[in-house]
């Protein structure tokens, strides 16, 4: 939202008041995957002036600095780097007759950058800024209302009109760089069956993380066929694109559709179910088990995923089957049908350690649609900055996860690694060679400063380059990722 000019000095100097002494417990923190938890909310009220004025706010400095080094340079890969500096306030009101409402102002800027001629080349990085931006004024900061909802609750259901962090399977706010990924349209979450969470929710803009302004949830490219204006998320399907909606005699607006269920009503059994579509493009269908068994001091937990994803074009857009629009090799390259199977075994100290096997497996049919920031693969495969739902393409992975605070060796500190053998189609030159891939993360809080922590990510990508009938160039590179947050 280019009109709002607010400095992050003064965003900051508004929620500088409202700061903590050392001693006193954080009114939001951070969990690993960076999603707010709120420890203070605002009371109910009896009065619209007291919904305001016992309102609270909730303040964010946030630094996220990356350099990404290939091993090969090409001249479509090139060297990189990026820092975003800035961070958000929040306002939440207090509850009227089961009304209230949340507005966050969120802002990256970005003194020190690479020649703005070379933002094209930048690779984890490109979420501090936006390319669009950048491309059409030079201008590398973004600021932007990225939630401003209303509220209605009763019971143990919410009701949300307007822009929203929404967390589904599919759909994921993925807040670990400066600005979330929001959604704009109506949103339901209910509690008030027993050990059972419903979310429903119909969305007709997408904000994603360098954007500033909300866009369609699934179209690649504008009317001018530019690539950076439109959702171009990571894992955008290029061949969803504008023009090819349009030669189709296809409306190249759309919507996204999302219907979640998650129980626990049997004793150590977490079960859930997803459906989420975009009307008259492509659906999917989801479920989902994990079973705790206690074996001595230990926890082993086995858990499942399996994924059907449906086309709805019926053939009426070409080459639809890879995310790149290079559907050669593929069995049916105009249609989108496809599924995923994954598996994980868990094993939990209860502290302070875990231990986690992890496999995934795609069908030999059409890439997995995935473009709203939760990763099919997440939570069973998928290793930082990896995109392993390509068709035909299996995974197995280890991760190990270690808290030195709980171990009473290290306060504050945890660490976690992750090891993934990514063995991708070597017939499809739309995919990647196979790779190899070290991630390791380590969270440093600081209890004597709470609201304050510090993280370091390094992944380490040895690619298998390969030549003959299908070449495939080498991915390899080193990425190393350090971050600072401090909430108040």
């Amino acid at each position: 939202m280019k009109t709002i000019k607010l400095s992050i000095a003064a965003l900051m100097a508004a929620g500088a008041g409202m700061g903590l002494n050392a001693a006193d417990k954080p009114k939001v923190t951070l969990k690993a995957n960076r999603t707010l938890v709120f420890n203070e909310v605002p009371p109910k009220v009896d009065s619209l002036k007291e919904m305001l004025t016992e309102g609270m706010f909730y303040g964010r400095l946030r630094m996220n600095t990356f350099r990404w080094d290939w091993k090969e340079e090409t001249s479509r890969n090139q060297d990189n780097w990026a820092a975003g500096f800035g961070g958000s306030l929040l306002y939440k009101s207090a509850e009227y007759r089961g009304f209230s409402g949340m507005a966050g102002l969120y802002t990256s800027q970005s003194p020190w950058h690479m020649d703005s001629e070379d933002v094209k080349y930048i690779k984890a990085g490109k979420d501090t800024t936006s390319r669009y931006n950048v491309k059409t004024t030079g201008d590398w900061g973004m600021t932007v209302l990225a939630q401003a909802y209303l509220q209605y609750r009763f019971s143990k259901t919410k009701v949300r009109v307007g822009r929203q962090i929404f967390e589904s399977f599919l759909t994921k706010s993925n807040d670990t760089k400066m600005i979330p990924n929001t959604f704009e349209g109506v949103s339901v979450v209910s509690k008030d069956l027993s050990k059972t969470t419903l979310k429903a929710a119909y969305f007709g803009r997408q904000k994603l993380r360098d954007h500033t302004r909300f866009h369609d949830v699934i179209t690649f490219k504008d009317a001018a066929g530019e690539s950076w204006a439109n959702n171009d998320d990571s894992a955008i399907n290029k061949a969803l694109n504008y023009s090819a909606f349009v030669a189709a005699g296809l409306d190249p607006e759309h919507d996204l559709v999302v219907l979640e269920a998650a129980n626990k009503s049997i004793k150590n059994l977490k079960l859930k179910a997803n459906y989420t579509a975009v009307p008259d493009v492509v659906s999917s269908a989801t479920i989902e088990a994990h079973y705790t068994i206690p074996v001595g001091g230990f926890k082993v937990v086995p858990g499942i995923r399996y994924m059907k994803q449906f086309d709805s074009l019926d053939g009426k857009l070409g080459a639809v089957a890879n995310l790149k629009a290079n559907a050669a090799g593929y069995d049916d390259p105009n249609s989108l049908d496809s599924w995923l199977f994954a598996a994980r075994v868990d094993i939990k100290s209860g502290a302070p350690w875990k231990f986690r096997l992890g496999y995934s497996q795609i069908a030999d049919e059409a890439d997995i649609v995935a473009p709203w920031r939760g990763f099919p693969t997440g939570g069973f495969t998928r290793a930082m900055a990896q995109y392993n739902w390509y068709a035909n393409t299996k995974t197995y992975m280890v991760r190990g996860d270690y808290s030195f605070d709980k171990a009473g060796l290290v306060s504050g500190l945890t660490a976690m690694f992750r090891y993934a053998i990514q063995d991708f189609d070597d017939t499809k030159p739309g995919v990647q060679a196979d790779t190899n891939v070290l991630h390791l993360d380590a969270i440093q809080k600081f209890k004597s400063f709470p609201g304050l922590e510090a993280r370091v990510r390094i992944g380490i990508v040895d690619g298998d380059p390969q030549t003959g009938a299908v070449t495939k160039g080498d991915p390899s590179y080193n990425e190393y990722r350090f971050e600072m947050n401090y909430l108040f």
